[in-house]
């Protein structure tokens, strides 16, 4: 059986587990609200860092004794050594709480106070009094979103560039590869490979410029704003103090912001949820394109192969299905839903204070999430094994009545129509159709449908 210990708040006395770091305030939540996913790891160490700091600059303000100070950043450190299991042993609240994210904040100040007392078991330290000097729940946690937040986004840059260098050598390994475009999911004039993966390269890119450019916003923080963005309680300078501590800690150029839009709006998230939902939209679209080129081996448009990596059905034998693709879209129409629900928690910030909070920076991770541990599977394991089918796109090229297009400058864009109707209509090669057309001869088609030429690829 459990044993219990006794803590107290302002509310009386609550049954604490013997061996759990946290107090009163921790377990009253965790029996309150048991419902849902846990508070992210990302935010807890972001807020342990954060208290860490308040200790330091508390200590320099003289607004903490500097054996407390000291004592609270050595616990700090204890805590972020650990591994994230072991860390989120004693986190055990969940995302669905209180919407200021009060009860985390506390759990925090909670844990630290009592790793204080496992190290100096004379020395006092209060959760409210100490550790959360200087500070408000409604400051710290806003603080460690936009922390947490911009942390996420460097670490998905890597896989994303990992996927952006794997097209730039699919470009180079196939050059001048001649394919049938496709408009309107119909037959268009011809381009080549490699501008097709340059599309899906460039476009990526893009993403990656607008998602480091939106993240800029996350790094304003709006610590020092205590309780509505007064700065009430903190010392004079508090908040560039902080601002300055947690860029040296955390190695990033952290700016204070604007303290009452920092604790009522969340507008640098959304902004840069919405440069992530920009890149899962892309990022379905690639994928579609490839499984759809990929289609087949015999019934589809067959102009690709890809990898296999599993048996595809468990009836049909041989069967290889695009299943990185698949789990990337399914992880595309996710992060769509997130930023639906971040775009109306961003809305519902009532006067001085938001109190969506920790469901708009869980929901933002988890987008985050998914394309940091998705992309590299979907690059080594799908993009990368591309091989390009030389033969079937060739036979698609040469049995396309859009070459015709070609023709147009030379004998107008309705005789050219006439042409690709007939051969349509009498299921001929257009050549034939062409030269029976009387319009032109055999030397000034071979000249004029070329369909290298018409990719314009010596333009690029």
């Amino acid at each position: 059986m459990t044993e219990y210990r006794t803590e107290s708040d302002t509310l009386g006395d609550v049954q604490v587990p013997k061996n759990a770091l946290w107090g009163a305030q921790t377990e009253r939540s965790r029996h309150n609200f048991p419902v849902g996913p846990l508070m992210p790891v990302q935010v807890i160490r972001a807020l342990l860092v954060i208290k860490r700091a308040a200790a330091q600059v508390n200590d320099k303000d003289q607004k903490l004794a500097p054996e407390k100070a000291a004592a609270i950043a050595t616990s700090v450190d204890q805590l972020l050594d650990l591994d994230d299991a072991a860390l989120m042993q004693d986190f055990p609240l969940h995302v669905y709480q209180t919407g200021s994210g009060t009860q985390t904040n506390m759990n925090v100040n909670e844990v630290i106070t009592h790793v204080v007392q496992q190290n100096q078991p004379d020395l006092t330290v209060q959760p409210n009094d100490d550790v959360n000097a200087s500070q408000s729940s409604n400051d710290t946690f806003p603080t460690a979103m936009n922390m947490a937040a911009y942390q996420a986004v460097q670490a998905l840059m890597s896989p994303l560039q990992h996927l952006i260098t794997a097209f730039q050598q699919l470009e180079s390994k196939y050059q001048v590869v001649v394919k049938i475009g496709r408009t309107h999911l119909q037959d268009a004039t011809p381009l080549t490979f490699d501008q097709e993966v340059s599309g899906w390269r460039s476009t990526l890119q893009r993403d990656q410029q607008a998602l480091q450019e939106n993240a800029q916003g996350l790094l304003e923080l709006p610590i020092g704003g205590t309780a509505v963005g007064t700065g009430l309680n903190t010392p004079a300078g508090f908040d560039e103090q902080m601002v300055q501590a947690l860029s040296q800690a955390q190695e990033v150029h952290y700016r204070v912001g604007n303290k009452f839009a920092g604790l009522s709006a969340h507008s640098a998230l959304l902004n840069t949820h919405g440069a992530v939902r920009t890149l899962a939209s892309d990022l379905l679209k690639i994928a579609n394109d490839i499984r759809f080129l990929a289609s087949g081996p015999r019934a589809g448009y067959g102009e690709l192969t890809i990898p296999a990596n599993e048996p595809g059905s468990s009836i049909m034998p041989g069967k290889v299905n695009p299943t990185q693709a698949e789990a990337m879209t399914m992880a595309a129409t996710r992060i769509m839903g997130n930023d639906t629900t971040l775009t109306v928690a961003n809305s519902q910030g009532n006067f001085e204070m938001n109190v969506y909070k920790p469901v708009m920076i869980a929901t933002f991770l988890e987008s985050v999430g998914l394309l940091t541990d998705l992309l590299p599977n979907f690059t080594d394991k799908m993009v990368s094994g591309i091989q390009v089918n030389r033969e079937r796109m060739q036979q698609l090229v040469d049995s396309s009545l859009m070459t015709v297009t070609a023709l147009s400058p030379h004998i107008g864009y309705h005789h050219a129509a006439e042409i690709a109707n007939q051969a349509a209509q009498a299921n001929e090669n257009l050549r034939d159709a062409a030269l029976a057309s009387g319009y032109l001869t055999a030397a000034e088609f071979d000249q004029w449908v070329n369909p290298l030429r018409m990719t314009n690829y010596d333009r690029d």
